[in-house]
């Protein structure tokens, strides 16, 4: 059942059209994922959703009596307010008797007459306002968010205010719930208790975010917004991402037949004579058209270009510390901890927010001194800090200044070149340089920042948070510049993809500061954590009353792969090349509105058949994975 629908809708900033007769339809109890490159108008779009904006042109049409809550990347609160008034203010009308019953409740213990008297005046008007209902739903989002009622907003960090504000948005019961970027400041913790909040909601989700494990995991389908236009992906984002591939290859190759037509065109009417006869005209009006196609074409948008300035080569010990510790007070923040890191490693900290991972980074570069043990420094270090507050950007300074003050040119991995220049290969237009940082929205500061931090010589990369208000596709290339980045990179991120993509070895917080190494990502750790915390063996009591010790299992010795096996083992590539490609076919016809209006029967077989594709895929990886394993 529809609970909104946009139709033809048009929205544009100055020249550049946001929208162009996009349309779009949301329906009840589906969550989807709104992606696409940074500035192409995803916020605008949820505001004009939220009723916050309106459209240039076009229809849109909400279900009478829809709840829409809308819950922005950076939310805002009154000074001053505590966290049960704010999240009392989604209640609506009588958001302010809630707050003052709740304060009239806190008061009365210590007053007299008076107090009782006012406490049962809102008491009453409570109740003729429906306000016990709305007032248990404040205390139930409360004590499922984990918020402390009498805590101040503004003391709270980035992930608590996230928290209050969508306990906010929840305390209206809306039917359609919005969330801008819901992911930044939360630590993986947070990211993974609203991934579960989202998946028992009853209502509609729209979300727009970059966490691609957050999308695989919520997401019933991706809205892509690209160029104006809206496009519906049905699944999850690994399945957007097969499909978009596709289309993407379709879109070029008919791009290109069209050039070649055009440009044939064009030089037979360039001969003149031939063109002003009269059997001619349809094909003039034909040319005509072409023109006119191409001229309204809006081709793909071109990739950010990452190229990072390596400094000089740093030693092979970059950092080694042998059992530090460090205290602020009666707070441990790293108790006994030892590692050692060479050039080359690409070095992920975990840990929930307020852990200390910035205290123990400090550590490791020997900007802070430890209260026990060594720290020692290789030699040759050039350390490149990527802030996670942007607080290295003067919002007053022009991109051109923040680039290379005082000169108009950077040197590039051994190039120089023009900073207007340097400053497209982030896609900043040329006519922009010389505007103030201010006026960039934050992924428009966060390119900012990873091109200054790239035009700097390094041989060390620290990067905060690096993937927060970054778009997918830049996201991406910055995972394979890191991965073939021959200096050693510090890591501190909750994007549990980028890590997996990026680090070789994972530094995590185990509480109360006590810090481990795994080797690997993200998923790696996850894979280790649950042996590591398993008990070794299982003590079984004896008749005599003592625990007798288990026999050690005999290792079973890997029997070799038969002639057949052998056989299968060279073909499986094939296979799985062979089903993928299927599996591409018919992903690119269920992406196409026409294969619809054909037989239901055809259009039901085309989709069982890709859903026992995904079943067959994976059987014959396990299967490669197991012959491979036992021939090595």
């Amino acid at each position: 059942m529809p609970l909104l629908t946009i139709d033809r809708a048009c929205l544009a900033f100055g020249h550049v059209a946001l929208l162009d007769k996009a349309a779009l339809q949301v329906d009840s109890g589906e969550r989807l994922g709104l992606i696409g490159r940074n500035g192409t108008g995803k916020s605008s779009l949820l505001k004009a959703l939220a009723g916050l904006a309106k459209f240039d042109d076009g229809e849109l049409w909400r279900e009478p009596g829809l709840r829409v809550a809308y819950v922005e990347q950076e939310p805002e609160f009154v000074v001053g307010a505590s966290v049960f008034d704010a999240v009392a203010t989604g209640a609506g009308a009588v958001s302010q008797l809630l707050a003052d019953y709740h304060h009239a409740v806190q008061k009365v213990g210590a007053g007299g007459t008076a107090e009782l008297d006012h406490l049962h005046a809102l008491q009453t008007e409570l109740e003729a306002h429906d306000g016990w209902r709305l007032n248990m739903r404040v205390e139930q989002m409360l004590s499922r968010l984990r918020l402390d009622a009498e805590a101040r907003v503004e003391t709270l960090s980035g992930g608590g205010r996230k928290r209050v504000a969508l306990a906010r948005a929840l305390v209206g019961e809306p039917d359609l719930l919005l969330l801008d970027e819901p992911t930044n400041h939360l630590d993986v913790d947070g990211i993974l208790w609203l991934e579960e909040l989202l998946l028992d909601y009853a209502g509609a989700v729209m979300v727009i975010t970059h966490d691609r494990a957050f999308l695989d995991r919520v997401a019933t389908r991706i809205v892509e917004l690209d160029r104006g236009r809206l496009t519906s992906f049905p699944g999850r984002y690994a399945d957007y991402q097969a499909r978009k591939e596709y289309m993407l290859n379709e879109e070029a190759l008919a791009n290109a037949r069209a050039d070649k037509l055009l440009a044939q065109e064009e030089i037979w009417i360039r001969k003149g004579v031939e063109a002003r006869r009269t059997r001619a005209v349809g094909r003039i009006k034909r040319l005509e058209q072409l023109r006119g196609e191409r001229a309204v074409r809006r081709d793909q948008l071109g990739k950010v270009e990452l190229r990072l300035a390596r400094g000089d080569e740093s030693g092979k010990l970059v950092a080694e510390l042998e059992d530090v510790a460090k205290s602020f007070g009666d707070r441990v923040i790293v108790r006994n901890f030892s590692c050692r890191i060479q050039r080359g490693d690409k070095i992920g900290l975990i840990g929930p927010n307020g852990t200390g991972k910035t205290t123990l980074l400090r550590l490791i570069l020997g900007e802070l001194e430890p209260d026990a043990g060594k720290v020692r420094l290789g030699t040759k270090l050039e350390v490149a800090y990527f802030d996670q507050f942007r607080s290295q950007l003067d919002p007053e300074a022009t991109l051109a200044e923040v680039i290379s003050p005082g000169s108009d040119y950077v040197d590039i991995a051994g190039s120089r070149k023009h900073v207007i220049g340097y400053l497209e290969d982030f896609l900043f237009a040329p006519a922009r340089a010389r505007s103030p940082v201010k006026s960039l929205s934050g992924g428009e500061r966060a390119r900012l920042l990873l091109a200054r931090l790239f035009a700097r010589p390094a041989n060390v990369l620290v990067l905060d948070e690096p993937t927060n208000d970054l778009d997918i596709e830049t996201l991406e290339l910055l995972e394979d510049l890191l991965q073939d980045y021959a200096g050693t990179v510090f890591l501190v991120s909750h994007d549990r993809a980028f890590l997996d993509n990026v680090v070789t070895q994972s530094i995590v917080s185990e509480g109360e500061g006590e810090w481990k190494e795994y080797v690997g990502g993200y998923s790696d750790w996850l894979r280790q954590k649950p042996q590591l915390d398993a008990p070794t063996a299982v003590e079984k009591v004896g008749t005599g009353g003592t625990a007798a010790k288990p026999k050690p299992a005999a290792e079973p010795k890997a029997a070799k792969l038969s002639f057949k096996e052998k056989r299968e083992l060279e073909q499986l590539p094939d296979q799985i090349a062979s089903l993928e490609a299927e599996q591409v076919q018919l992903q690119g016809k269920l992406a196409d509105p026409d294969f619809y209006l054909g037989a239901a029967e055809s259009i039901k077989a085309t989709q069982t058949r890709l859903s026992a594709l995904d079943g067959e895929i994976e059987a014959a990886l396990v299967r490669w994975e197991a012959l491979e394993s036992r021939q090595q």
